[in-house]
């Protein structure tokens, strides 16, 4: 079961990296870090199960915390390219003008 779980963990995380990696729409590289996020909470709760570990239920709640927040931050600046009219292609965007 242990390694089960650690191989799709793994393929979960795999997938999120190559969707940063190797996509240029910028809401498709957050759905790849927020699948990375997704792997790692995913192990960690194992983890805990696995040692009886409260600190990584503990650092599943950080991370659920900052994963929240980064989306919130990504969704607005996305949200704000397209309003400017820049597109959503991460290569477009070399520069943050106000």
């Amino acid at each position: 079961m242990t390694a089960l779980l650690w191989t799709i963990t793994g393929a979960l995380f795999a997938a999120g990296l190559a969707m940063v990696v190797f996509r240029r729409q910028m809401l498709a590289m957050l759905l790849g870090v927020e699948m990375m996020l997704a792997a790692v909470n995913v192990s960690l709760v194992h983890h805990a199960r696995l040692f009886g570990d409260p600190g990584a239920l503990a650092a599943v709640a950080i991370v659920i915390a900052i994963a929240a927040a980064e989306a919130v931050v990504g969704l607005s600046l996305i949200l704000r390219a397209l309003r400017a009219g820049r597109g959503v292609d991460a290569d477009g965007l070399t520069e943050l003008n106000g």
